[in-house]
C-alpha cells in the first residue's frame, strides 16, 4: 500500500513541476512580449539606467520625448507583465524596473546555457556547476 502511496507522491510532485514550470514559461513569454516593442523596451532601459530611484513620468515623457497617454499606455503594459513597479510619494508617482524580475527572466533564458556541450567548448561560463 505504501509503494503505491509513494508512486501517487511522485505523479503529484510531477504535475505541480510541471505546472510551475508552465507558469514561470507563461511569465517569460509575457515579459518578452511586453519589451518586443520598440517605444517600451526604450522606457524599460531607461528605468533600468536610473537605477533603484526610478523616474516620475514626466522625467520619463521628457527623456524618450513621448506623449504623457502613450507613456501611459506602455507603463501599463509593463508593469503588468512584472517588469516595472509603481511607488506613490504624496502626489508623485515613480516607476521603477524591477529588477529581481529582470534577472529572474535572464535566468530562465540562460538557465541551460551550454548544457549540451562539453565545458571546455563552452564560451561562456556556466553558472552551475557539473558533475
Amino acid at each position: 500500500m505504501e509503494v503505491c502511496g509513494l508512486e501517487t507522491s511522485v505523479i503529484i510532485l510531477q504535475q505541480q513541476f510541471h505546472y510551475y514550470r508552465s507558469m514561470e514559461t507563461t511569465l517569460a513569454v509575457e515579459q518578452l512580449v511586453a519589451l518586443a516593442q520598440e517605444a517600451r523596451l526604450q522606457i524599460y532601459r531607461r528605468l533600468v539606467r536610473a537605477g533603484s530611484g526610478g523616474l516620475c513620468p514626466g522625467d520619463l515623457a521628457a527623456q524618450l520625448q513621448l506623449t504623457p497617454s502613450v507613456l501611459s499606455f506602455h507603463l501599463k503594459t509593463l508593469t503588468a507583465a512584472g517588469l516595472v513597479r509603481m511607488q506613490r510619494d504624496g502626489r508623485h508617482r515613480y516607476y521603477r524596473a524591477d529588477f529581481a524580475a529582470m534577472n529572474g527572466l535572464l535566468a530562465y533564458l540562460s538557465e541551460n546555457c551550454c548544457a549540451d556541450q562539453p565545458l571546455e567548448q563552452c564560451e561562456t561560463p556556466r553558472q552551475c556547476t557539473t558533475s
